[in-house]
Parts: structure tokens; sequence; C-alpha cells
């Protein structure tokens, strides 16, 4: 090999390390993606969906009513809507949904999903918490049942979009 080829060999290895690092550093802390598993989100999100999950939207910004996140409980990852907020107070009394004794519209559940889930509450959020529901009520492990109340840093990211399969190639909401 003459001392050309071996300059080029270096400056390709330098370059195939910088986009390994740059790769790490964009899934570790900026972007990732992950697959729906069941049916707790469905109409919103199917099975088998591939979503593009924001990490840094948190540490820049608070969670909102309404944002899908991705959530680590107890080892295991959860996708779901968030409902109710820190400091908020949260009510489902004859199917319907009351936060802050505010009735809630709920534009992303079928209709009979809502009037099958039932009453609970009045429950007060404390502070550094969320109140999180699957889209499907009926089959949804949430802050309802298994999961509780969920703490501001076990959501390690927000779904922005679904990115698979291609033809449900839209922004998550």
């Amino acid at each position: 090999m003459t001392a050309r080829n071996n300059n080029k060999l270096v400056k390709w290895i330098k370059a195939g390390l910088i986009a390994l690092i740059l790769a790490i550093i964009l899934n570790t802390f900026i972007f990732s993606s992950s697959i729906v598993e069941g049916i707790s989100m469905e109409p919103t999100l199917k099975d088998n969906d591939r979503i593009l999950i924001n990490k840094l939207t948190y540490i820049l910004s608070e969670p909102n009513r309404g944002d899908i996140v991705i959530i680590q409980h107890e080892n295991k990852n959860y996708i779901k809507r968030i409902i109710a907020l820190p400091g908020e107070t949260i009510e489902m009394s004859d199917h319907t949904l009351y936060i802050d004794n505010e009735e809630q519209e709920n534009t992303y559940v079928n209709q009979s999903d809502e009037i099958l889930t039932g009453s609970f509450g009045p429950l007060k959020i404390a502070d550094d918490h969320y109140f999180v529901m699957g889209d499907n009520r009926l089959v949804s492990k949430d802050s309802r049942n298994e999961l509780g109340l969920i703490k501001q840093n076990e959501i390690i990211g927000k779904s922005e979009f679904i990115i698979y399969p291609f033809d449900r190639l839209k922004k998550t909401k």
C-alpha cells in the first residue's frame, strides 16, 4: 500500500468513527425509534407501528396534556397519553372525564370506549407526577390500574411521528 492509500484509509476510518459517535449521541440523547406493542393506544397507534421518539423535548419543556409519551416504569417501556398534570384533580363520573371540575373532550378516544371506561376519583395528582391512559381505554394498563401515577423522571420522550408502516406515516397527536 502506498502512503496515499494509507492516508485515504485513515480518513475513511475517522469518518466512520465520527458517524458512529454521532449516531450513538443522537440515539441516546435526542431521537430514537420504538415499536408499538399491543393495542392499548388504538386507534392512534396500532400494534407494530414504528414511532420516532423525541428525547430532547422534555429537557427543554414540560409535558403537556394530550402528549403521547414513552414511559420507563419498573424496567418496562409503555406508550401512553398524558391526561392530567401535576397539581390537577382528575375524575371520571357518569362516563365523563373531568379535570379540575371541567369536562374534557377526548377526540382521540372512540366514544364507545369512553362510555365503557367507568368511574374513578376524584384524585389529586401529586407534584412531579402525571396521570396517563391509553387511547383504547378498555384494555389499557395505565394510571387507573397497574401503572399508577407516573413520575416525571419516568417519562423518557415524546412520540413525534409514525415512521412505519409507510402508509401510516404521520405526526402523532
